[in-house]
């Protein structure tokens, strides 16, 4: 027997600082996401409110209405894009009678829908918990039994409700430990790489901006890449040799979407560590997508909050080969806005070699010329190893080397340095 398709009501809210446009916006990622759950769309309507009224978050008249259409039109649950409270997502639940499903839920429950490694499973099994804690009591309201139980273990009338938020309590604990360990690991892993001497490159950027076909395409991986958000929860690691030779790791990341739960940040917070660690941030934009400035500032705002914000970071403006409709910005007015910006297509190849040279570039550091005595070759070979040598001339008296190095190097030989070039 076929499985019935779930029919999802889904609710916009517009509040008084809110832009039409804004609320638009939200509300079609609303729909994204539900479509990415593969639930089917009966109605989505856009409400404008004033202030968050502690019931229902909007006026009882109004709550009242969407309540009865969603029920007449057969609803099998309504979906919210924003925020709800355990006692406000109750009284929606008790008005009408169907689940109710907040934007936070919804995007946790896609995440719970794509974990496919284990750590990807106990990230997503903690924000679920850390979710769910607070809305534990309305399943008991209706339960005034006490039940026994050992002393010391249950506690002598112990309720069903103090027990269960025992159970979730100590489950979340033992999954921060297990994430702990997970975490420790891939910190032991990132400073292998660093003692290899190989720069990170990390992709970031909002969801289904084109990251996982970046990185198929420049290196030859088979990540999974969907026209679907969310499609990569876990970091994908993979080396990659720039033009003149120099090695990289380049590393995919989960995607930003405006609003992420903070219990999912919070969740995934070591593996969205890859970003903060890294020597390069490429911030991967779809210069198709209407929304572009408003993901290109979310993916900002994550990043700060990471502690990633200081890192040097190219804009990459990947999917330029959907750029031609008169509803879709252009690519030089993109490119005004984003200084600095690459225009890259990881479908056609478009300004891949440009975006490596990039890279490589950014890496490279700052020219400069070294003079080492005839009898230090070693220190022409460590350049040949660390930095991006351009020239190199054995004199009778020293060995003069031109060098693309970075701080640390220029650093630890700046006895040698005869003068700096800046990078033009």
């Amino acid at each position: 027997m076929e499985e019935k398709t779930i029919q999802a009501f889904l609710v916009g809210i517009r509040d008084e600082k809110m832009s039409e446009a804004e609320a638009d916006s939200l509300t079609n990622e609303l729909s994204s996401l539900v479509d990415t759950l593969e639930l089917e769309i009966i109605s989505v309507n856009i409400v404008r409110i004033r202030g968050n009224q502690s019931r229902y978050g909007m006026g009882t008249g109004k709550a009242e209405e969407l309540a009865e259409s969603a029920v007449d039109m057969k609803a099998d649950c309504i979906i919210f894009d924003r925020e709800l409270s355990p006692s406000q997502q109750r009284n929606w639940e008790n008005l009408a009678g169907i689940p109710v499903i907040d934007r936070q839920e919804l995007i946790i429950r896609i995440f719970a829908s794509r974990a496919r490694t284990k750590e990807a499973e106990l990230q997503v099994n903690l924000a679920e918990l850390v979710y769910a804690l607070p809305r534990l009591q309305h399943k008991y309201l209706n339960l005034a039994r006490q039940r026994g139980g050992s002393y010391g273990s249950r506690g002598s009338g112990e309720t069903f409700f103090e027990r269960d938020r025992r159970r979730v309590e100590e489950r979340i604990h033992k999954l921060k430990e297990e994430l702990s360990d997970l975490g420790q690991r891939r910190q032991v892993q990132r400073k292998m790489r660093e003692r290899q001497g190989v720069p990170v490159c990390a992709l970031v950027g909002y969801t289904n901006s084109g990251k996982s076909s970046l990185l198929n395409t420049l290196t030859g991986a088979e990540v999974l890449s969907e026209n679907k958000l969310f499609a990569t929860l876990d970091p994908t690691s993979r080396r990659l040799q720039l033009p003149l030779g120099m090695q990289v790791i380049l590393v995919d990341t989960v995607g930003f979407i405006r609003r992420l739960p903070h219990s999912l940040v919070n969740s995934f917070r070591s593996t969205l560590e890859e970003a903060s660690c890294a020597s390069l941030l490429l911030i991967v934009l779809d210069a198709s997508d209407p929304d572009i400035n408003k993901q290109y500032e979310t993916t900002l705002s994550v990043l700060r909050e990471l502690g990633a914000g200081d890192i040097p970071a190219i804009v990459v403006l990947n999917k330029v080969d959907l750029l031609g409709s008169p509803e879709l910005p252009d690519l030089e007015s993109l490119q005004n806005h984003y200084q600095g910006s690459i225009a890259v297509s990881a479908i056609s190849g478009a300004g891949l070699k440009e975006l490596c040279n990039l890279m490589e570039n950014t890496l490279s550091g700052e020219r400069k010329t070294f003079r080492f005595p005839s009898a230090r070759t070693d220190l022409a070979a460590y350049l040949h190893r660390e930095g991006q040598v351009i020239s190199e001339n054995y004199e009778e008296d020293c060995i003069l080397v031109e060098a693309k190095v970075d701080e640390d190097i220029a650093g630890r030989l700046k006895e040698y340095i005869v003068h700096s070039i800046s990078t033009t």
